[in-house]
């Protein structure tokens, strides 16, 4: 019952971490050049959180036979990496749309988590 709760907590952490992704964009949009190494760190700190939520997702698979945690993290995790990468190549064509569909997807997998009740399964 831990690894659903263990879970839960990441997709929270993660979802908290990719909001202030656009936050520091801005902040660095608006003129203050600081904000782009917080983007930078922002987005170091977000993707290692999408990787640990990953892990997360394979225990839960495990433990209370939930594929689906599994399958949308992946998926988050395919789409950050490659937003990480556009975005230190700067392509910002694809920076930008990749990340505002990647912090909704997140949101569906924060509601998800934590509108279903987590059941160990004997």
């Amino acid at each position: 019952m831990i690894s659903g709760w263990v879970f839960r907590g990441l997709v929270t952490v993660h979802l908290v971490a990719i909001f202030a992704q656009p936050v520091f964009a801005g902040v660095y949009l608006s003129g203050d050049f600081d904000g782009l190494r917080m983007h930078a760190m922002g987005a170091n700190i977000t993707t290692s959180i999408g990787y640990l939520q990953v892990f997360a997702a394979v225990v839960v698979w495990i433990r209370l036979r939930q594929v689906w945690p599994f399958a949308a993290s992946l998926g988050v995790v395919a789409a950050e990496t490659v937003q990480y990468f556009a975005g230190q190549d700067g392509a910002l064509w694809l920076h930008l749309p990749l990340g505002v569909v990647t912090i909704a997807a997140v949101v569906l997998m924060f509601v998800a988590s934590w509108r279903q009740p987590v059941v160990e399964h004997a």
